[in-house]
């Protein structure tokens, strides 16, 4: 076999088997297959496309180039939950505990932040005392015991998918469907996961702007988690504003705990409502897409979810106290007020703009070794169809400095007025096979 004869069908648009695949994909791992015949198979893909199973495969073959995790130990069907990325991206925070709470485990691995905001990780260490940093067979006693933990990724997982995101990222290839379905996909089974909810992101902040994008990409991920044997489905979720109010790590904590208390913002809870009963049907706690719904509002009702948080908490050495005093997280020592340059109704809020502006009071990583200051970030008080008075409040901004004149002008930058009422969307597509 010779990689570029596998360059050149790849080119007329021919399938590629199993064994074909696996050539490319372990050859690009040890090295046999250079970049340059890389780059070239990329391009060919980028403009041929690949078959569903070409696709499956080539996640496969990316999943089985590194490190696999093993989660047979952990009783039960282990669903995981990915998010194509957005700004004020509370969920897992809440899903966690409040899937957990029906009896389904949730074995979550997460990562750190770059780039605008914290990632789970980094939310959650605003908790005094929470770590992530325990053991593999720690991990599992503690989802067997309370059905929750959150563990930092470890192990050198899906080494095909970096070293071909790095090409791709230099080669004006990120943009192919298969290539980031197979990236995204890869990385989920190595993870363990037995069934997979996606969350796929639309709009001004996120990766895919439109809803054809957006559905086109939601559709090969479920294809490749199904033929994979992975029981997976998919939320088209908007990303035109950022999700929630707070932006912010111990901020977005202390969102996250007033939604399981029942008083989060209305899109938050009805996204985590969605996603999670997504994650419950597929995790076998409930017989239908309905009933999960409603076994996780009687979760938040009752109060057995907010208890799960906090025992979820204690487990990993957290202090649950945070729940009932949030002073007890990190403080900003300086808070600032963003006014609305023009009276009227807000019509779009571009979630990049927020993201940014929350970085640049400390909230995100510029860089890897960039320190995140926990207590920064800012909270929107005025979102997509609210009416809003020149000079009034739309944002507050939380510091430990008083040089916030550039998260100000991004804040202004964000905010679009229009005479005109616009109702937004927040789920726009449920994607089940």
């Amino acid at each position: 076999m010779r990689m570029v004869d596998l360059i050149v069908k790849k080119q007329q648009g021919k399938e590629l088997s199993k064994e074909e695949i696996r050539f490319v994909i372990e050859g690009f791992t040890d090295g046999t297959i250079p970049d340059y015949q890389m780059s070239a198979f990329a391009m060919a893909v980028y403009f041929q496309d690949m078959t569903d199973n070409e696709r499956m495969e080539m996640t496969m073959a990316m999943a089985e180039s590194g490190d696999q995790i093993d989660l047979s130990d952990i009783e039960g069907i282990k669903v995981d939950k990915h998010s194509t990325g957005g700004v004020g991206d509370t969920t897992t925070l809440v899903l966690a505990p409040l899937v957990a709470s029906t009896g389904v485990p949730v074995a979550k691995m997460s990562g750190r932040g770059l780039g605008h905001t914290g990632g789970t990780i980094d939310k959650l260490e605003s908790v005094p005392g929470f770590h992530v940093e325990i053991s593999e067979e720690k991990f599992m006693e503690l989802v067997n015991e309370n059905k929750v933990a959150v563990v930092g990724q470890s192990g050198d997982l899906t080494p095909a998918d970096k070293k071909l995101y790095a090409l791709r990222d230099v080669t004006g290839t990120v943009n192919s469907l298969p290539l980031i379905a197979s990236s995204i996909m890869s990385k989920k089974i190595a993870s363990g996961a037995d069934a997979i909810v996606l969350d796929v992101k639309v709009g001004a902040g996120a990766f895919m702007k439109t809803p054809e994008d957006a559905e086109n990409l939601a559709h090969a991920m479920v294809s490749i988690g199904n033929l994979a044997g992975r029981k997976t489905m998919a939320i088209i979720s908007d990303m035109s504003q950022p999700l929630g109010r707070a932006v912010g790590n111990a901020l977005e904590v202390e969102e996250a705990i007033e939604t399981l208390k029942g008083n989060g913002p209305e899109d938050l809870e009805e996204l985590c409502l969605e996603l999670g009963s997504q994650m419950v049907y597929l995790g076998g706690g409930a017989e239908s897409l309905e009933a999960a719904k409603t076994l996780l509002k009687e979760k938040l009702t009752n109060g057995e979810a907010l208890e799960k948080f906090k025992v979820f908490l204690s487990a990993q050495d957290g202090n649950p106290d945070v729940v009932d005093n949030y002073a007890l997280m990190p403080q900003a020592s300086f808070t600032k007020e963003v006014l609305a340059t023009e009276t009227g109704y807000v019509t779009e809020i571009t979630a990049d703009d927020i993201g940014v502006a929350a970085m640049k009071l400390g909230a995100g990583r510029a860089t890897k070794e960039s320190v995140i200051d926990l207590a920064a970030g800012l909270i929107l008080h005025k979102k997509v169809g609210d009416f809003v008075e020149k000079g009034e409040s739309i944002v507050t901004l939380y510091a430990n400095t008083e040089k916030t004149a550039e998260a100000e002008e991004m804040v202004q930058q964000a905010y679009h007025y229009g005479e005109n009422r616009v109702e937004p969307t927040l789920v726009h597509k449920i994607i089940t096979e």
